[in-house]
Parts: structure tokens; sequence; C-alpha cells
């Protein structure tokens, strides 16, 4: 059968979809991405690039739209921007394969236009899939290529995510929808180059901002060119470098839920999700063996090229830097209980305890291994000349070794008690059930 142009069947897809029509899973799963996103954006809003994202936003003019960390109120659109840099700021809001953070660029805009209109908490679901089920859709046309080549696929696939649920929000027909499309494939950008900094979070601000805009220039008339996303010169032609984009690959949408088949991954740990395989398999081994950290001689950590590319920095000096380093997450595996958010503050990088078990850590890529697979193998040897290993195929937290609901709600109330928040539990308890609010408006009064 003969495909359409992807603007054309993201349209159709994203004007008509209702919240009947979601599958049961996929409604859950949206509910538990809220969650977990609003949860990482509470303290996310208070440190770093949120915290001054926030600030800036409230300074740059009036408006009505929450600021996550009481910073005030901003406009629409600065208010999707600063909240969506705060969900990132940690480094611990969700994952998926290949789109890699699905929920930060959405979850933002979504909040700020249902607290503007007055949305209910189905609408905020069924948005919230509609731009989920987009981004993987392109995704699926672009990748790998598109992340090796050094594009940040949070921001660039974000983008469209972010348009998508904006569209669902305002109700616009397929026309508009299909102008808010095409309009915000102008839009997207974000380089790999920059993790490790501020500017990484900023991706998926501007991914929220980008969305929000594109969505309201639409519902008043804003058009943009057909087929900007899969045309000749359009996003998906430019953005997959000397690859030819994979038209052919699209998934069928509503036909099947990639919500649902393939899944979100629930960080446990607020560091890169590369890291994250090589963190349990060391603490896993430790564990095993009740080994402490002056029992290590040294540790080798065996994973993927994508892995390499995205770790920086061997040697961080800052919790932004150490997020992105494979030495020092494996090193707080074997000296510290947990790899919690005080292991990325920044006073904190220097611990002693942890930079002992740093110095003896190395990273190395394996030739054999795919660009992105998680597959990990860490080795360790006691200054006994003992030997251990372990591989890990998959980090915590994915589909099919998730985070309970009880795990998911341990996280929760932790962010939102280092964000200084005391109704942590009766916001937890709205959101999980967010299906049966009326309005949002409850909600953001417990923010």
């Amino acid at each position: 059968m003969t495909r359409q142009n992807s603007d054309i069947e993201l349209a159709s897809f994203i004007s008509e979809l209702t919240f009947d029509e979601l599958p049961a899973d996929a409604v859950r799963a949206a509910e538990r991405a809220v969650v977990d996103t609003v949860g990482v954006t509470l303290p996310g809003a208070l440190e770093g690039a949120g915290r001054v994202a926030g600030r800036v936003a409230r300074s740059l003019g009036d408006g009505s739209i929450t600021l996550f960390g009481d910073h005030g109120t901003a406009s629409l659109t600065d208010a999707a921007f600063a909240n969506a840099t705060a969900g990132h700021g940690l480094d611990y809001d969700d994952v998926t394969w290949g789109v890699w953070h699905p929920s930060v660029p959405m979850v933002a805009p979504i909040l700020s236009v249902a607290e503007r209109d007055r949305c209910s908490g189905r609408d905020v679901i069924t948005a919230y899939v509609a731009g989920y089920e987009t981004q993987v859709y392109l995704a699926s046309i672009l990748l790998p290529a598109h992340y090796e080549r050094g594009w940040h696929a949070t921001a660039t696939f974000g983008t469209f995510g972010a348009t998508a649920a904006v569209a669902s929000l305002l109700g616009l027909d397929r026309e508009q929808t299909r102008h808010a499309l095409n309009a915000a494939a102008s839009m997207p950008a974000g380089l790999k180059r920059n993790f490790g900094t501020m500017t990484k979070p900023m991706h998926a601000g501007q991914a929220a901002r980008s969305g929000v805009t594109a969505g309201v220039l639409a519902a008043e008339g804003f058009t943009s060119a057909a087929g900007s996303i899969d045309g000749e010169r359009g996003f998906c032609d430019l953005y997959s470098g000397d690859e030819t984009p994979a038209l052919e690959e699209r998934p069928h949408l509503g036909e099947s839920w990639e919500l649902v088949e393939g899944g979100i991954q629930v960080k446990k740990y607020p560091c890169c999700y590369f890291t994250h395989p090589a963190i349990a398999a060391t603490q896993a081994i430790a564990d095993a063996e009740s080994l402490t950290p002056d029992a290590v001689d040294s540790v080798t950590v065996i994973g993927s090229q994508g892995a390499a590319d995205a770790l920086h920095y061997s040697d961080p000096d800052t919790g932004l830097e150490a997020k992105f380093s494979m030495e020092y997450t494996v090193a707080c595996g074997l000296a510290r209980d947990r790899v919690g958010l005080a292991a990325f503050d920044d006073e904190n990088v220097d611990d002693p305890a942890v930079q002992a078990v740093r110095e003896r850590v190395s990273f190395e890529v394996d030739p054999e291994s795919g660009y992105n697979p998680y597959e990990t193998t860490v080795r360790i040897r006691t200054t006994d000349g003992q030997e251990f290993e372990r591989v890990q195929d998959k980090p915590p937290g994915t589909p099919e070794n998730p985070l309970s609901d009880a795990e998911l709600e341990e996280k929760f109330l932790g962010c939102v008690q280092r964000a200084g928040h005391s109704n942590g539990e009766e916001l937890y308890e709205r959101l999980d059930d967010l299906r049966q609010s009326a309005e949002m408006t409850p909600i953001f009064e417990l923010l």
C-alpha cells in the first residue's frame, strides 16, 4: 500500500486521536511519565540550568503560567522553556530507545497549555501519547545515523513531539496540525557536543518552546510548506547526513502503539543512561562478593561507541560533567550506598572516597559492539588477585525490568523532598491517577 507523506500521516493521527481509543497500557504509561517528569522537574528548577532558566523566564515579562521551583509565573512559551529545561537539568528524566528523553520536551508544554486552557487529565494523557508516537515515528526514519552525526535526538525529535502534543491539546484540525508540524520542521537543533553543560538541558527547553510556538501560530492561521518533514531538502533529508532517510521504516500510526511495544525506561540514577548498566553491574558484583572499595585494585568497563561519544569526562570537575563520566559514576557505585542526586552536587564530586576509586576505573570501547547497545561488561580485579566479571545487557528501569509503582513513588518523593515541598504525597496521588482529573488547576496549586 502506498504511504502518504509523513506530515499528512502525522497530522491525521494527531488531530483524530481521542482518549477513548488509547490502549489501557498506554494510558498508564503516560500517567507514569508525567509523574516522573514532574518529580524530577521540581528539584531541577532550583539548581543549575533550571534555576537560571526560571529566573530569566520570570524577568522577561508578565504571564500567568506556573514556573516550577517558586519562580512565580511567566508567559506560555517562556514557562514551557524554563520548566522543560528544569526537567532535564538533573538528567534524571525518563528515556526510550532512539528518542532518548521523550517526556521532558513534551510534559512542560503540555502542562503550560493545560493550565491556560483548563484541560482535563484525559486531554493531557491524549496529548502525551500523540507526542510520543510522533517522536518515535520520526526517529524510525533517521536513527541511528542522525544521533551518530552529533544531533541530540531529544532536541530534534522532541520539537515535533511537543508540537504534536500542543496541537492535540489545542484541538487543531488536520490542516492546522499539518501546518504546525511543517513549521516545526524549521526549528529542531541541539548538539551532543554540549553534553555535560547547562546547554544540554536547554535543548529540551528550546524544543518545548518551539512546540508551543508552532502550535499556537497554527491555531491562528499560520502556514508552512507541505512536505517540510520528508520532502526534498526537508527535515529528514537534511538531518540524515549521508544516509538515505528510511521512510519505509515508519510505524503505522494507530495500528501499533510504540508507547506500549517499546515502552519508557524510568531512570534509577540521575546521570547519563549509558552509565546505568555499568553502575548496576558494578554494584551487583560488589554485593555478591561483599567487596569494599579498598579491596578493589582495578575496574574495567567495556561498552559501546555510543557510550564513549556521550561520556566526555574521565576526570570531571563539576556535577554536570560527572553525570557524563563512566569513571566517576562507576566509582560512585562502589563507594556509595546509592548513586543519588547528592552524588552530583559540585561539592561532592571531589569526595576522596569516590576519587580514590575513580582513579582505578578505565573505560574501553568494544569494537565489535554496535553503536548504541546498552550491553556493558564490568571486570573487577581485587587486591588479592581475584577477578569478577558481569555482563549487564540492559540497565534497570527498562520495560522488561521496570521500576515498580512503589519505586517510582519513592523516587518522586525523594525529588519533592530535595525541592523542599511538603505536599509530595498528595501531588503524587493526583498525578498517578491523572485520568480522573476534570481539570489541572488543583494540581498546579500543589506545585
